[in-house]
């Protein structure tokens, strides 16, 4: 019995390295990690997490479905390099130079994009969630948006905030960003804030002849202007349970 445990364990741990030959051409993976110089490698399918490959030059290099989680890519060389389908949650990119770079596919949830040069980067279905610094040329303002409310969503104001104020200086016009800001300002306890953002959308509502929007920022202002301990009774639900469901009615100001 045991000894048809071991065969088991042997086959399956050869299968395992021949998998890992398969992804990835491992002489190009010892090479990029000891020299960090590795144009135009094959790394397709190559397991990197938490490498430190800063100032690494990857021009062309092929990392189609590669794990570089968690990866520092800071100052790397990746023009034309193909990222498709790369794992890059949580890298660290800043000041990367991305430009011509297949991004196709790619996972950038939590990375980090300060100062990225992302000049003709194919970004079809790329995941930007979380993401610190998206260049706002890559992003039109109703994304931003979308992932504001997201994270909103999950409770992670501060974020949403962020996504929100990108959404705001691409379409300045854009009310339910500033209603979404002053949710979120709301939720962490920034009244005077929230109060101003509120003002702003109904403003721009009105101007927009947006009937549940006027309704909407009209009850966010009756909600701040009531003192804590005071029980408002609005016609509507409560705001309070509004904001418990922020996510879905403010999903109502997302254009399509």
């Amino acid at each position: 019995m045991k000894s048809r445990i071991l065969a088991t364990s042997v086959f399956l741990t050869l299968i395992g390295l021949n998998q890992a030959v398969l992804a990835a051409n491992l002489e190009h993976v010892r090479q990029l990690l000891a020299s960090k110089q590795c144009q135009n490698c094959d790394l397709a399918g190559a397991g990197l997490v938490m490498a430190d490959l800063s100032g690494a030059d990857l021009t062309k290099a092929n990392l189609a479905g590669a794990n570089l989680s968690r990866v520092n890519l800071s100052g790397a060389n990746l023009r034309g390099a193909n990222l498709s389908g790369v794992g890059l949650f949580g890298a660290n990119l800043t000041g990367a130079n991305l430009s011509g770079a297949n991004l196709q596919n790619a996972d950038l949830r939590h990375a980090y994009l300060v100062n990225a040069q992302l000049d003709g980067v194919n970004l079809n279905g790329i995941n930007f969630q979380g993401a610190i610094g998206i260049p706002s040329q890559i992003a039109t303002h109703e994304k931003f948006y979308a992932w504001g409310v997201t994270e909103a969503q999950k409770g992670n104001q501060q974020q949403a905030i962020d996504y929100f104020n990108q959404a705001i200086v691409m379409n300045p016009d854009y009310a339910g960003a500033y209603l979404a800001r002053g949710v979120a300002r709301y939720q962490i306890l920034d009244r005077q804030g929230a109060f101003q953002d509120a003002q702003v959308a109904e403003k721009l509502f009105r101007s927009q002849n947006n009937s549940s929007g006027i309704q909407t920022a009209q009850a966010f202002i009756k909600e701040l202007q009531t003192p804590y301990e005071t029980k408002v009774k609005p016609a509507k639900p409560d705001f309070i349970d509004f904001v418990g469901s922020v996510g879905s009615l403010l999903l109502q100001f997302l254009p399509f």
